[in-house]
């Protein structure tokens, strides 16, 4: 069951554990003042293919980690992400 907040006239807060079904408190049961119920945000997080790197805190804290090599399971840097190539060198031309 949630627990939710409210807010009574004199400004102080309460915690109320509640079902879905119930409806919202009208009066404090302790102090018999006027409520309003508080509207706070739920944390969300999104995980998993379809979300942006930074959406998740574990996958923004990878993406932070050597930009320019990535890793292999073994721990090793590999070089695919180097935009650098040697340049061709040049053959002899094959006689007949």
């Amino acid at each position: 069951m949630p627990v939710y907040t409210y807010r009574r006239e004199d400004g102080t807060l309460f915690d109320y554990r509640q079902s879905f079904n119930d409806e919202p408190l009208n009066t404090d049961p302790g102090t018999g003042q006027r409520v309003t119920r508080v509207v706070q945000a739920a944390g969300v997080i999104f995980k998993g293919s379809g979300f942006y790197v930074n959406d998740s805190k574990n996958a923004s804290k990878k993406s932070l980690s050597s930009p320019t090599a990535s890793s292999t399971s073994d721990g090793s840097a590999s070089a695919e992400s180097s935009t650098t190539t040697a340049p061709e060198a040049k053959l002899p031309a094959a006689a007949d």
